[in-house]
């Protein structure tokens, strides 16, 4: 974990806990983009505590696609190789809203997977021409098979977790190697007053199996472990007894 670690959504929980525990293995370098980058000093000074010896900010809106690409070179350009790239930004939205208002619907799209297409596919080519790196993309079980209750998260969710699918395979034997994670129910700012689902985890948890996975070279990782065979049954429920589950 010598090299650059790039997190794409820098104020996100999960992003920071991350790298705080691929600095702790060693990683040196931690770029934080986000939109409002001046104002990430609370996160720049979590990474220094935990170790890092240098914390850039870059300015990135992930819905203005058009400038994905420029944006990544320029990274390269300055804080060379990229060693692990996180992908953690996103948004939940409101189900019922987006329910009525066609536009909200297409921003939670927007963000949650076309956005993450764009981006994926500019780091897949410059990972591939450097000849190694490690993608982290987060799905979620909300698109394992989508719900009734939050139908528009889950089906961003769902088309994020076949594209990545895709493309690790798509990766195979390149030196690329990515990481689909699959948590449940995260208690932190972005469900703050929500009532945490069975089988909640924090963004602490979900970084500790994320790195660990990462660590041993998987390929994809549930949090907590124990919801992969629930969602395999669950994918039995006939659709008259699914529809009618809550969130």
């Amino acid at each position: 974990m010598k090299g650059t670690v790039l997190v794409l959504g820098g104020r996100s929980e999960i992003g920071l806990a991350v790298a705080r525990r691929l600095v702790a293995q060693g990683t040196r370098t931690v770029v934080l983009a986000a939109r409002r980058s001046a104002e990430l000093d609370a996160e720049e000074e979590s990474l220094r505590q935990a170790g890092a010896g240098e914390v850039a900010r870059v300015e990135f809106d992930a819905d203005d696609v058009t400038r994905h690409e420029e944006l990544l070179s320029a990274v390269v350009r300055e804080h060379g190789p990229l060693e692990v790239v996180v992908t953690a930004f996103g948004v939940l939205g409101e189900q019922q809203r987006a329910e009525r208002d066609a536009a909200h619907a297409l921003e939670v799209l927007h963000t949650d997977f076309t956005a993450h297409a764009s981006v994926l596919t500019h780091l897949a080519n410059l990972l591939r021409a450097q000849g190694h790196g490690r993608l982290v993309v987060f799905s979620s079980v909300a698109g394992v098979r989508v719900r009734r209750a939050n139908y528009v998260y889950g089906s961003a969710k769902a088309g994020l977790d076949g594209f990545a699918s895709g493309l690790a395979d798509a990766l195979h034997g390149s030196g690329v190697h990515l990481l689909l994670v699959r948590p449940g129910f995260v208690i932190g700012r972005m469900t703050e007053g929500m009532a945490p689902a069975p089988f909640s985890s924090t963004p602490d948890q979900v970084a500790d199996a994320t790195v660990a996975a990462l660590r041993r070279g998987r390929g994809e990782v549930w949090v907590p472990g124990l919801l992969r065979p629930v969602f395999a049954i669950m994918r039995l429920l006939p659709r008259p007894l699914w529809r009618r589950l809550p969130r």
